[in-house]
């Protein structure tokens, strides 16, 4: 078996001036906390803190940037395990599924996928041999050994990661019974909800009403006017909030916003409980509450996200059989400028406003994003995402972006995963990369290292807790 080792100067650039400098800047990066402020982690496995059950569980099935390679390749996701929707039988023996992913792990070199999940092996599993079909059984005995220990369940592995806040994703109508839980054990681990009301703001989808149903029992009263979903809205920020919230998100394919008169807005809701709201009407109701989540921002204080740009679940196929969230969804074309309009004007010279904006389209970066973001105060530039929070993807950010907007009006980093595991390499490689990005900039004399630190302490720390307004809830890190 081959041994596992990974390069001290990994993702650094090879020119040796470069790659010294980028080494001195990582080192002092790579002390500060985690900031998790945007990612898809159960928050019930740190309410129980029970032990992961295998690798298989713990490594592959929550991880789509995982599955939908080997889909790519021809492996049916009922052999990795994933449910199907319609009960029907999928692989069970979570050693068979592991022996498959070892076998193939070979397709992920040269990802940031393969880059993650090495150093999840090497340093956090300590995993002595690079995984494939000859050492898969001995990886998985390797880490079901780790898993069994007190200092890899949940919250030990929270703790040694050294995360400062962990950020989950949870729908409207979620009852954050699992942060309670956290906020009730006395743990100092700090677990945050967001606030993500998509599912009720999406009026032409056939589930619309049992969301709306679900709304009405969290509020405890009827919704039978636009009003009234308004102030549910309200009500539910508030509980969040209430719960340690300190931002809201939202995913919209076109990230249109249009502020609809009253009567416009009533009517619409009406045709919507009475199941005959079409794809337009829903675009035009999603545009008008993007307009009211950046009013309730500004008035409740909670920092507002928009993820755009991304095709969900476009494999019908997988969708109808295996849900939402399993590698099917596909970056679409994007455009700002006009469709961030209304907001911006109405909305984006107030300083008391964070909106972050996040794209899969790249062309946008120095088109749109940077002079937006250089210009309205309110205006931040979300990190690389999905596709792009990779090696080169986190370097075109970088330099797409910077000269235009500089690096004070991005968000910082987050990870954005479901994979607990992967925290820590996704913000390994990041710091990696902006140490290397700024290592090119001091190389060629464009910055001085005094300026160079400044900017890496902000690109892995300051950043994210300014923008997320963290800070009025913990301590900085000295």
């Amino acid at each position: 078996m081959e041994p596992l080792r990974l390069h001290p100067d990994r993702y650094f650039d090879p020119d040796p001036t470069v790659r010294r400098i980028a080494r001195e800047l990582y080192e002092e990066m790579r002390t500060f906390p985690l900031v998790c402020p945007h990612g898809h982690v159960d928050p019930a496995i740190l309410a129980t803190n029970e032990p992961f059950p295998e690798p298989t569980s713990l490594i592959i099935k929550p991880d789509h940037y995982i599955f939908r390679l080997l889909y790519s390749q021809g492996i049916p996701l009922e052999a990795l395990g994933i449910p199907r929707r319609d009960g029907q039988p999928v692989e069970t023996d979570p050693r068979k599924i592991w022996q498959i992913f070892a076998e193939h792990y070979y397709l992920f070199a040269g990802t940031p996928t393969g880059a993650w999940l090495d150093y999840e092996f090497a340093e956090v599993f300590e995993v002595p041999y690079k995984l494939d079909g000859e050492s898969a059984q001995y990886v998985y005995d390797h880490i079901l050994e780790r898993l069994q220990s007190p200092e890899y369940r949940p919250r030990a592995l929270f703790e040694r990661f050294n995360i400062e806040i962990l950020t989950t994703t949870d729908a409207a109508t979620d009852t954050l019974e699992h942060h309670q839980a956290i906020r009730a054990s006395g743990w100092p681990g700090r677990v945050a909800p967001c606030f993500r009301p998509d599912a009720v703001f999406k009026i032409a989808r056939p589930d619309w009403h049992e969301h709306l149903q679900l709304l009405e029992q969290r509020c405890g009263f009827s919704i039978r006017s636009y009003e009234d979903f308004i102030r549910a809205l309200e009500n539910r920020r508030a509980f969040f909030k209430e719960m340690g919230a300190f931002a809201t998100d939202h995913a919209v394919l076109v990230p249109r916003t249009h502020r609809l008169a009253p009567e416009q807005a009533e009517a619409l809701f009406q045709k919507a409980l009475r199941g005959e709201a079409t794809e337009a009407d829903q675009a035009d109701f999603e545009a008008h509450l993007l307009m009211e989540m950046a009013r309730m921002s500004l008035e409740d204080g909670l920092v507002m996200q928009i993820h755009a740009g991304a095709f969900y679940n476009h494999n019908t196929y997988i969708y109808e059989r295996f849900g939402p969230d399993k590698g099917g969804d596909i970056p679409v074309q994007a455009e700002f400028t006009y469709n961030l309009r209304e907001l911006l004007v109405t909305y984006g010279n107030d300083p008391r406003l964070t909106v972050i904006v996040f794209t899969l389209d790249e062309s946008t970066y120095s088109r749109e994003l940077a002079p937006l973001a250089g210009h309205y105060p309110a205006l931040k530039i979300g990190p690389a995402w999905w596709f792009h929070d990779s090696i080169e993807g986190i370097m075109r950010y970088r330099e797409w972006i910077t000269e235009t907007a500089s690096i004070y009006n991005t968000a910082g980093f987050n990870d954005d995963t479901r994979a607990f595991c992967s925290i820590p390499a996704r913000h390994d490689l990041a710091r990696r990369i902006d140490a290397n990005y700024l290592a090119r900039l001091v190389a060629r004399h464009i910055i001085d290292m005094s300026d160079a630190r400044r900017m890496a302490r902000a690109m892995a720390y300051d950043l994210v807790r300014k923008t997320y307004r963290i800070d009025q809830f913990i301590p900085a890190a000295a």
